[in-house]
């Protein structure tokens, strides 16, 4: 037989004080979406060095706006043309108001007889004007029109895509329609009727960035509302009687704002991208008006003599673009649930 086995209540004893405490605790500190998005930026260096570059470009270029003579970047000055960057103190051979010419380093200051108070600090191009004012103001043109292209994605695009999902049926159909016709025309094409209409300069490349920027947002907007109308929330806030517009703006926009945003990040370098190839190849913003595009066309005319001109817009472009898809790759991890850890 088997033998009964009798416990005596000393045998459940309460645990000390301690060890109730060590098997409540919480594993790691509850955070809200932004939080712990945030939290999975900082630790990706590129996105936020990234970051910190974009921000001291944008006080750059809009906050020296009020320091920058706008007659000196129309008027030209030929005594100071084609000058080389000279920044005081420095003794660096190109950095010193030197040029090499026919293998010998030649200070142009001098030979043109600039005043020992008067330096540029990146040169002047072939009318006298100085690069470094041209750069800043050309740089805030091209954010300008990166705002403009992010305007649209915000409203148009989204708001496009949120309907067609959210009707669905026949609607969708027609909208979708819609958005393949506008894709399936070039952008180039559209900027050169919009000059048909319009003259070369801002209102073109605005107008053709209003026609064709948003598509793709509505299209990804579209696609992850078909899903999330289908939600529990949403059906339940349908069935409270709640509206349309106020379902949209309560749950579908929060949710919506991951995919918003790292779009966003990918649209503006696009946007930048696009009105310095129109300006380069002369359909865009055009001289005396100055762009990073403007400044590459007037600087690869010089290029073999004077590299200089082209060389600084072209990094101040290439550090803007890299930038802004290096933040855009680190907010898509941030936000992306797949790579939570």
């Amino acid at each position: 037989m088997e033998e009964k086995i009798k416990l005596s209540p000393e045998s459940f004893e309460a645990l000390p004080k301690a060890a109730e405490l060590d098997n409540e605790k919480i594993a790691a500190p509850s955070l809200t979406f932004v939080q712990d998005a945030w939290r999975r930026l900082k630790m990706n260096k590129g996105a936020l060095i990234s970051l910190f570059v974009i921000i001291l470009m944008m006080v750059v270029a809009f906050g020296s706006t009020p320091f920058i003579n706008h007659d000196s970047l129309v008027k030209s000055a030929p005594q100071y043309a084609n000058l080389p960057a000279k920044i005081p103190g420095v003794p660096i051979n190109g950095l010193n108001g030197k040029l090499k010419v026919s293998g010998e380093w030649v200070d142009e200051y001098k030979q043109n007889n600039v005043p020992n108070n008067k330096y540029f600090v990146l040169g002047t191009d072939y009318l006298g004007h100085s690069l470094a004012q041209r750069i800043i103001y050309g740089t805030k043109i091209s954010l300008i029109v990166a705002l403009v292209a992010t305007f649209f994605d915000l409203t148009l695009g989204v708001a496009y895509g949120i309907i067609s999902g959210w009707r669905g049926g026949r609607v969708d159909n027609v909208m979708q329609r819609i958005i393949e016709v506008i894709s399936s025309v070039p952008s180039l094409v559209i900027v050169v009727l919009m000059l048909i209409v319009l003259k070369p300069g801002m209102t073109s490349i605005i107008a053709a960035i209003a026609i064709s920027s948003w598509t793709t947002m509505a299209r990804m907007i579209r696609a992850e509302t078909l899903q999330l109308k289908s939600q529990e929330y949403v059906l339940a806030a349908r069935t409270l009687g709640e509206s349309p517009w106020k379902i949209a703006w309560k749950h579908l926009v929060p949710n919506l704002s991951s995919i918003i945003i790292i779009q966003t990040m990918y649209t503006i370098p696009t946007a930048i991208f696009f009105e310095a190839f129109l300006s380069f190849i002369g359909i865009g913003i055009s001289a005396p008006q100055t762009s990073l595009g403007v400044l590459l066309n007037d600087g690869q005319k010089n290029f073999q003599f004077l590299p200089y001109q082209m060389w600084y817009p072209a990094i101040v472009l290439c550090v803007l673009m890299i930038a802004f898809n290096l933040l855009g790759d680190g907010l898509r991890d941030a936000f992306d649930p797949k790579t939570r850890r």
